[in-house]
């Protein structure tokens, strides 16, 4: 277990000042080239989930579609989407959370989940914590339960699991500085 963090570790690319000047950010798309790599990640966080009740995975826009899928897919369980406002066609609830500067919304289907629905939220990365806040949000808006945040990453030093209690978090990688 310990070999295979490593090497999805060493996978993870930093990008230096981007998306803006002092942002470390970092880069899956070297793991997600890596097929055989990839899959082990992808089997590292369903077995994690293997042995409980999972109907739906909610994946946050955009790199949380990626892991969310495949995810389910591992899991046999459904898929549904998590985004910024606007960009789905159906009826919506929102939820709304806080940047550096300002506040922005996400988005998911009014139907995206069915009642007493079991939840896992996966995402690339869990940073401060607010997408992920306001998708357990929606969750519950909709009688849903949140049994996880599943992240490939986490920036541990910006205390984004703070803000998901009392949900659970899980991460494979965690970073405690930039």
């Amino acid at each position: 277990m310990e070999q295979h963090i490593a090497t999805i570790r060493r996978a993870i690319r930093d990008i230096p000042n981007f998306p803006k000047p002092g942002i470390v950010f970092k880069d899956i798309t070297p793991l997600l080239a890596d097929g055989k790599l990839f899959a082990r990640t992808i089997d590292m966080l369903a077995e994690r989930y293997r042995s409980q009740r999972v109907d739906t995975v909610l994946g946050i826009e955009s790199r949380g579609f990626i892991i969310g899928a495949a995810l389910a897919y591992k899991l046999g369980a459904g898929f549904s989407l998590v985004r910024k406002p606007g960009k789905l066609p159906f009826d919506t609830h929102s939820a709304s959370y806080e940047l550096e500067y300002g506040k922005d919304s996400l988005e998911i289907h009014i139907d995206a989940i069915s009642n007493s629905a079991r939840v896992v939220i996966a995402d690339d990365l869990i940073a401060t914590g607010g997408t992920a806040a306001a998708t357990a949000e929606l969750v519950s808006r909709l009688g849903g339960t949140v049994v996880e945040c599943a992240f490939l990453i986490e920036l541990s030093f910006l205390k984004g699991r703070e803000k998901l209690k009392p949900h659970g978090v899980f991460s494979i990688l965690q970073y405690d500085s930039e």
